[in-house]
């Protein structure tokens, strides 16, 4: 079985193909990193104008390493929400359009699910399990069971994760993105140097809101007072505060849902600290953590292919396809994936 993957809903454009739900034959990513780096954040329209200007030439480049052509490939799977919409509607349309060009079907996969999934291209994943699922926009627990269904446990209430990472680098001045800059400034600061209250949420919410904007409070009083701090020292307290929270919650759902497996997924899933501190936090508990490689932790096709993988398998009906009429959708629960 081979499944063309494309993945637009951000600012990578990733096309790649996977044999039998396990072998990538390949993963093709184009980042736009540098692109957007001198604004500080991803530009919607300009990431648009480069998935536009960069997709044939990746599904080019997928289908040469692969060794194939499009009349080997059995179907196409997709990320048709969430995003950045006129991101993923180039995604979608060029779905559609080698759909229409090539009579095969389409899978559709919700983008959170293709994070999740890029676990099960690494590691033997034994169901149930948590999943943490973090990223620039998107902080949440889910439980996934035998059946490979979801239920969302609980999830952030305003920022996520890599969003707060970023704001944080911002007011520090560190560079675009935070996430990776912040995480080795950990190690050479010091994570006392500022106590940062947790936020008083639900058991398995998140707020992230009032962390970043103690920060930022911080560093305008110092400028103000004209007084000098060590910047590692202010991101060491951040991101300890941050780890701690996700652990400490993450490893409470996996208790409570009597589990032995916690999946990471997500940009997010690649800082080390939260690696480290969560395998350490769990295996006290007989509980084993996963996460992807560095390469399958950003976006990228392979995770969407193997999504749409473990949908066909567990699909009973039509239910995973889609028609051509199939549309891109900017903000999509993952209890509300309609395929």
């Amino acid at each position: 079985m081979i499944i063309l993957g494309i993945e637009s809903s951000c600012d990578e454009t990733s096309i790649a193909v996977l044999k039998d739900g396990h072998e990538i034959l390949s993963n093709k990513i184009s980042s736009q990193i540098a692109i957007h780096k001198e604004y500080g954040g991803v530009v919607p329209e300009i990431a648009s104008r480069q998935h536009v200007k960069n997709i044939a030439t990746i599904l080019d480049e997928a289908l040469e390493e692969a060794n194939i052509t499009m009349k080997d490939v059995d179907y196409i799977a997709v990320t048709y929400a969430p995003g950045l919409i006129g991101a993923l509607l180039v995604g979608v349309s060029f779905a559609k359009g080698l759909s229409y060009a090539h009579n095969i079907p389409i899978i559709p996969v919700h983008h959170i699910k293709g994070h999740m999934y890029a676990n099960f291209l690494d590691h033997d994943i034994k169901l149930p399990c948590i999943a943490l699922v973090v990223s620039g926009g998107h902080t949440n627990i889910l439980y996934m069971d035998e059946n490979h269904n979801f239920t969302n446990m609980g999830g952030t209430l305003d920022d996520a994760v890599g969003e707060s990472c970023d704001k944080v680098a911002r007011v520090l001045g560190i560079g675009y993105p935070g996430g990776p800059v912040i995480d080795k400034m950990y190690y050479e600061g010091d994570r006392n140097f500022l106590h940062i209250t947790e936020p008083k949420v639900g058991e398995y919410d998140f707020s992230f809101s009032g962390i970043k904007t103690a920060v930022i409070n911080f560093v305008n009083q110092m400028n103000m007072k004209n007084q000098e701090f060590k910047k590692e020292d202010l991101a060491a307290s951040f991101l300890g505060t941050v780890v701690d929270i996700l652990c400490k919650k993450t490893i409470k759902a996996a208790k409570d849902k009597k589990v032995k497996t916690i999946i990471l997924a997500g940009g997010v899933a690649a800082n080390s600290l939260l690696r480290s501190q969560l395998t350490e936090k769990a295996e006290k508990l007989g509980i084993k953590v996963c996460y992807p490689s560095m390469i399958l932790c950003t976006d990228n096709a392979a995770m969407i292919a193997e999504a749409a993988y473990y949908k066909l398998i567990n699909c009973k009906d039509k239910s995973c396809f889609a028609d051509l009429d199939l549309n891109g959708i900017a903000s999509l629960n993952v209890m509300d994936d309609r395929y």
